[in-house]
């Protein structure tokens, strides 16, 4: 061999040698410890000892390595997504940030508490050596080399698979309970979830549950006109603490809407539709629908103002002609006593009518004579009865099916509940037997409460008469209405009248041509129709209709909600 390969040979052995030594200890002079601990839930934090053990080991780690342990971080939070989500993730960078002239050593557990996403493993990393922190982990160890760093990437990657297909189980198991009629996530207000010998975990009813039905009761029917207001009752009996109605608007909302307060089970998202469940509902079924039906109407979210006075009825219902702005009211001093005001409070500063007052008569009282001019015309009052017979029909078709499909559901339950009787008969132990008579106690009293909501034998015509004898009564007398009603059904009246809010001018006062009364928009049907047509004959097959049946519907829907006035004729 020629002498230059052999020396070529002796420094490439030597190369390989080298890298195949053992790397200097590092140096943990003048850096302190922190240590990183996490559960992936807080019962796991408040029930079990994961993390106390956790920060034990770390401690001692810390010990063997001569760094001091300065402070610990406590997560409860998921091990998935980014980890700027887990609170003491931020304290964490934040305590590092806020000390940038010490060096630390962030210890921890396990790999899996780190994260369990490839993705934010890599981005968590950057952000700790951008701050020049060294990371221990007991059950890995982390190595600044190409195999190093791929065995790191590849427990990351085993973690966030074992991560998704724990998911993917959970959600297995979650949709067949839905799909059994079983509320499998945490339990939703008003209830508890409770161990039940047949059904497993069951949502059962807590103590606000009776508070809560009384809100979703008295909203169907009208007596908590706005969620908002559904929202102060609730607050105001202490089932949500905070002061500020507006923040459970949206909450509300959403029990309202939910079929699970009925006893029914529904989950769209993993398209589980609806069914009956296993719970105890806090409302009948009816109630259900109509609170989804009251949703449903803009108009119920602006008929009234928690605000109310009764010495400015009309606050809420005008603006600004100009930008549509708020009107609000109040009172001042003068020398001849409290002068009465309703002001422009627009919020554009470049309004022409931004901050000017107007004379509470100067705007009630041609208010009243609108209410005059809006008087129904006789010959308009056929044409009423026609939209009535309209939307009952509509109406009555709705509460003929809501009926039959009751009756199936009781011959359903009482199919049930013999299935339930034989079996507890044939039941060997006492435990047994005595989980079947729970359950037939339960059909019993759903079949008992089916029935006791029947409409069989019930006279529909009597709500229809009222309710036309309501809307002919208002529409021919409104100013004689207004003036009997109080603040409340005022405001309530007032959308039944107009489509909106009136805009009032200091200069031409009320602009109606561009908002139709419910007078003037019978009227029209009346005046587009040759008088050789019969007003029964003006249904919702002509073309006229079509255009604003919706409308004319609203309107006649308005009279369901009860009411304190009587017919005005």
């Amino acid at each position: 061999m020629p002498k230059n390969s052999a020396n070529k040979s002796k420094g490439i052995s030597k190369t390989v040698a080298d890298l195949l030594e053992p790397h200097e200890a590092p140096s943990y002079e003048g850096r302190e410890g922190l240590i990183y601990r996490r559960v992936s839930s807080k019962r796991q934090e408040t029930e079990g000892h994961g993390l106390e053990g956790q920060d034990t080991r770390c401690r001692n780690y810390l010990q063997t390595i001569n760094v001091p342990a300065t402070a610990t971080f406590a997560d409860s939070f998921t091990g998935g997504g980014d980890f700027m989500m887990r609170p003491a993730m931020r304290e964490l960078l934040g305590y590092i940030d806020a000390h940038p002239h010490k060096k630390f050593v962030v210890v921890f557990d396990d790999l899996k508490r780190f994260a369990r996403s490839v993705e934010f493993h890599i981005k968590l990393r950057a952000a700790f050596k951008a701050r020049d922190v060294m990371l221990h982990c007991l059950n890995f160890s982390f190595e600044d080399s190409p195999t190093g760093n791929f065995a790191e990437i590849v427990m990351a990657a085993h973690g966030e698979m074992e991560r998704l297909e724990n998911r993917r189980q959970v959600i297995q198991k979650q949709m067949a309970r839905l799909e059994k009629g079983y509320w499998p996530f945490t339990a939703l207000r008003g209830y508890e979830m409770v161990k039940d010998p047949v059904h497993g975990k069951i949502s059962k009813p807590n103590k606000g549950a009776r508070i809560l039905a009384e809100a979703l009761e008295a909203f169907s029917t009208g007596n908590l006109l706005r969620p908002i207001d559904a929202c102060q009752f609730l607050i105001d009996r202490g089932v949500w603490k905070r002061k500020s109605a507006a923040r459970y608007v949206d909450d509300f909302k959403a029990m309202a809407q939910s079929c699970f307060y009925c006893g029914d089970i529904e989950y769209l998202p993993w398209g589980v539709s609806r069914r009956p469940g296993h719970h105890e509902g806090i409302i009948s079924r009816e109630t259900y629908e109509l609170n989804r039906q009251r949703l449903d109407k803009p108009a119920s979210e602006k008929q009234i103002r928690k605000d109310l006075n009764p010495d400015f009825p009309l606050r809420g219902l005008i603006c600004c002609p100009a930008c549509g702005g708020h009107v609000t009211s109040g009172k001042s001093k003068g020398r001849h006593g409290r002068y009465a005001y309703y002001k422009y409070a627009c919020r554009n500063e470049s309004c022409e009518y931004r901050g000017k007052s107007i004379g509470k008569d100067e705007v009630e009282k041609p208010f009243k004579q609108l209410l005059r001019r809006s008087r129904l015309k006789p010959e308009t009052e056929k044409l009423i009865s026609a939209v009535f017979d309209a939307v009952w029909k509509e109406e009555v078709s709705d509460v003929e099916k809501q009926q039959a499909a009751m009756n199936r559901k009781a011959k359903a339950l009482g199919e049930t509940l013999e299935e339930l009787a034989l079996a507890g008969a044939k039941a060997k132990s006492e435990s047994a037997r005595s989980a079947y008579e729970k359950q037939m106690e339960k059909t019993s009293a759903e079949l008992e409460e089916i029935r006791s909501e029947s409409i069989a034998g019930i006279d529909l015509s009597v709500p229809y008469r009222t309710a036309l004898g309501k809307a002919v009564g208002l529409l021919k007398k409104p100013d004689i209405a207004w003036q009997k009603l109080d603040v409340a059904e005022q405001h309530r009246i007032f959308f039944f009248i107009f489509e909106r809010k009136l805009a009032y001018s200091t200069e031409n006062g009320y602009r109606t041509a561009d908002i139709p009364t419910a007078a003037m928009l019978f009227e029209e049907f009346v005046d587009t129709n040759t008088p050789s047509v019969d007003p029964t004959g003006v249904e919702p097959a002509s073309s006229n209709w079509q255009g604003r049946y919706p409308t004319v519907r609203r309107r006649a829907h308005f009279t369901r909600a009860p009411s304190t006035y009587q017919s005005y004729h």
